[in-house]
């Protein structure tokens, strides 16, 4: 039973979202930050892209931000970023977004990135200097073929004596990165050797060249040599990751969160050089487990670290700012198993011992509640509640073991938005499990 109170005095502190103004006090509470963390409490909501795109816009034009960087692979959303930033042959938003052809496809072939990357676009066209254009960056790593590929592509045109150097290093695990499970699968059983020095000697390689480039005066890295540093930083991590896939805990995802804050932190030194207006001022989109900081969940108590906490811990307090999302019920684009097809399915009401429920009982719908410097009566809750997390792969028939953990929101972030219903974002490629924006009324309770 939720205490009156509480809820009387969560009514008091919410901001309805009924009109801009609301995104006006939000600016506010995001004040000098310049990484702007928003989050998403699935991969598959329409309204948490819609938000997250109107502050992304909001943050472009009034605070002058430099990048959105997301929760994507780095080849595939570069080529987005070079749509957006008017470098490309690709004539449309739909021809940009082809990259992205690996599972979960729809979170980014969808309807709503369509129209952010066409405003990105649209507003770029009226910025002189190319490169005080916004851009679109990947944060993930899961392109180690691809990465590869684009280093050795790269310097075949910049310096083909160095493109040999770097096709002999990746040659040691190119045959088996089109599956590279299998390849960290053959390397931890010892049925291969690892390549984790090959790798590492072509980032040291192109890591030496762009410090030739700052050693100048008044020097800075080219794009295209940065674009391939951080691709051959791919490979590395990527080769790291898909070994670590096969060992016990949580160091798979330590890798890939902690090269998230590699590239992250990379990117913002780059085009604050480049833009010659450090520190650049950089948005980042992926879900409330990379960006909610990890320290303040029942993960984290267990080892396990985050994006969020990354960033927290490595920059000023003031530099950074949280905003997590969260969801009562609705509809959600999501699998039922990895690598399966987008479905439209419902979202189970949420659970009474969590903080959505918490939320929802506030009878306000869509609100912004501030946390970082408010004493949010979140923060003075005597225990920690569930929190839900639906990523790609949603089964709400097991909702409690595979989609709850127990966490302490007013520790985890800065602010919160809460959506109460949500509804399915919309994938450009819809499968037959994806059809009509109804959902049947018999589904799995998941209690």
């Amino acid at each position: 039973m939720t205490d009156p109170g509480t809820i009387a005095a969560l009514r008091y502190e919410a901001r309805a979202l009924a009109s801009d103004e609301q995104f006006d006090y939000l600016l506010e509470c995001i004040g000098d930050a310049s990484l702007v963390l928003l989050g998403e409490a699935t991969h598959g909501t329409h309204e948490f892209y819609r938000l997250r795109a109107e502050i992304s816009k909001r943050l472009i034009v009034e605070k002058g931000f430099d990048a959105i960087a997301v929760e994507a692979d780095w080849p595939d959303a570069l080529r987005v970023s070079r749509y957006v930033q008017h470098a490309s042959a690709d004539g449309t938003a739909d021809a940009a977004l082809a990259g992205f052809q690996r599972f979960p496809q729809w979170m980014w072939r969808n309807t709503e990135v369509v129209e952010l990357i066409d405003w990105m676009r649209a507003h770029n066209a009226h910025v002189a200097d190319p490169r005080r254009r916004a851009g679109f960056y990947g944060l993930d790593l899961y392109s180690l073929r691809a990465s590869m590929h684009a280093v050795i592509a790269y310097l075949d045109q910049a310096d083909p004596a160095a493109a040999r150097r770097a096709r002999e290093r990746y040659s040691c695990m190119d045959h088996l990165a089109e599956d590279p499970q299998r390849y960290g699968y053959a390397t931890t059983f010892g049925l291969a050797r690892d390549c984790e020095d090959e790798a590492v000697r072509q980032l040291r390689e192109l890591n030496q060249q762009a410090l030739r480039h700052l050693s100048e005066s008044g020097g800075a890295v080219p794009d295209e040599l940065f674009y391939a540093q951080q691709n051959a930083r791919v490979a590395k991590n990527a080769e790291i990751y898909y070994r670590a896939m096969f060992q016990h805990g949580d160091a798979s995802w330590n890798v890939r969160d902690t090269h998230m804050a590699e590239t992250l932190r990379a990117l913002r030194v780059h085009l604050g050089k480049r833009n010659e207006r450090a520190p650049a001022r950089i948005i980042v989109w992926a879900h409330n487990s990379h960006l909610g900081d990890a320290r303040a969940t029942e993960m984290g108590e267990g080892g396990q670290l985050n994006l969020g906490q990354l960033v927290r811990e490595q920059y000023p307090l003031g530099e950074s700012f949280l905003l997590g999302f969260t969801t009562h019920t609705g509809t959600v684009t999501a699998a039922s198993e990895w690598d399966g097809p987008a479905e439209l399915k419902p979202v189970v009401p949420s659970r009474p011992d969590s903080v959505e429920r918490l939320l929802h009982a506030t009878g306000m719908g869509n609100f912004l509640l501030p946390l970082r410097g408010h004493n949010s009566v979140l923060a003075q809750l005597p225990d920690r509640r569930l929190e839900r997390a639906i990523g790609v792969i949603y089964r709400p028939e097991s909702e409690r073991h595979s989609h709850y953990f127990h966490a302490d929101a007013a520790q985890q972030f800065d602010a919160l938005i809460h959506v109460d219903r949500g509804s399915a974002v919309r994938p450009l490629e819809r499968s037959a499990l994806w059809h009509g924006d109804e959902v049947p009324e018999t589904y799995p309770s998941g209690l």
